[in-house]
């Protein structure tokens, strides 16, 4: 496939959806996305935003956090409220894009795993709720897609990005219980490749150690998103393995909080050296792997999200023009 050279995760800093789309747009042309701004309060959370999409499944907020409802309430509107809100900004900012363009969402077991069940255990808990809660996610999804392309009618796919930081501790048994005082039973593989196959081709982002990527690659994504720092020699072969069976990988290069950016031979220098360890050609690099940052910028100031993904536009320009480049200044 083609590169999309550099994109980001999703977060972005403030509450002005406006700005942080031409901001997106400008900076990172290869793959726009619909960003989140966590900022705006209750509903724009990456939780919120998700729960706006299931369908026939309201919840709202408890002092413990999103909770299954019998109706929609006020917390359910304001959810859909922001999110309509953002694809009116789409349609404006993205008029006449012709382009890929990213959607974010967070995941099924990252959501089973922060949403409670209306008797306060988390949905996690029940194996019959996170298929209910599944199913209910990929036809939003799916209905979310669609209307992405309707307001973008000249964009040429719509990628999926499923946000799963919760993943690794969902396998692990390590998600803990409503109470705090325990922990959830660790979660099957196939049950958790059964949920991921509901989604069509989509990108998986975790950003927490142990990404499981055989699972990933046999439940069939699309690509990984994963923060370059946190791949342990361990992981190497499971990663060449799924770069051999034509993953994209998303490798997160920059910190998501303000710091002082490098030059652009050390911004893609993770990506070379974890490439050449791999024992890939160095000319394949730039068609296979695309640049983010390490994670959402929600924490960062606006200045240094806009930078950071100019930073990472820059380093996958030059990777592409000279592969050998990111060891330079390392």
């Amino acid at each position: 496939m083609t590169s999309w050279e550099a994109t980001g995760v999703g977060s972005h800093p403030g509450d002005d959806h406006l700005e942080a789309l031409r901001v997106v747009f400008g900076e990172v042309p290869g793959l726009p996305y619909l960003p989140e701004l966590p900022q705006r309060g209750v509903g724009a959370d990456m939780v919120g935003r998700a729960a706006s999409l299931l369908i026939d499944m309201p919840v709202e907020v408890q002092p413990s956090g999103w909770r299954l409802t019998d109706r929609p309430g006020r917390d359910h509107q304001r959810a859909v409220d922001h999110l309509r809100r953002d694809l009116d900004g789409l349609e404006e900012i993205g008029q006449g894009f012709e382009g890929p363009v990213k959607v974010q969402v967070c995941g099924p077991w990252t959501l089973a795993a922060a949403i409670e069940l209306r008797h306060g255990n988390r949905m996690l808990s029940d194996a019959g709720a996170v298929r209910d809660l599944t199913a209910s996610l990929a036809q939003g999804v799916a209905d979310h897609v669609a209307e992405v392309r309707r307001r973008l009618p000249g964009a040429g796919e719509v990628v999926v990005q499923l946000d799963e930081p919760s993943l690794p501790g969902v396998l692990a048994g390590t998600v803990p219980t409503a109470s705090g005082f325990g922990r959830l039973a660790a979660v099957e593989e196939w049950r958790v490749e059964e949920a991921l196959k509901a989604f069509e081709a989509p990108l998986v982002h975790c950003c927490a150690p142990g990404v499981p990527y055989a699972l990933l690659r046999r439940a069939g994504v699309r690509g990984v998103s994963v923060d370059a720092s946190l791949i342990r020699r361990r992981d190497e072969d499971a990663v060449g393995e799924a770069v051999e069976a034509g993953l994209v990988f998303l490798l997160g290069v920059i910190p998501g909080a303000d710091t002082r950016l490098p030059d652009v031979g050390v911004v893609a220098k993770p990506a070379v050296e974890l490439w050449r360890r791999l024992g890939f050609a160095p000319g394949d690099l730039a068609e296979l792997v695309t640049l983010t940052p390490s994670c959402g910028l929600a924490g960062a100031s606006p200045a240094y999200a806009k930078a950071a993904l100019r930073a990472c536009r820059k380093a996958a320009e030059v990777l592409r023009e000279d592969p050998a480049s990111g060891m330079q200044g390392g």
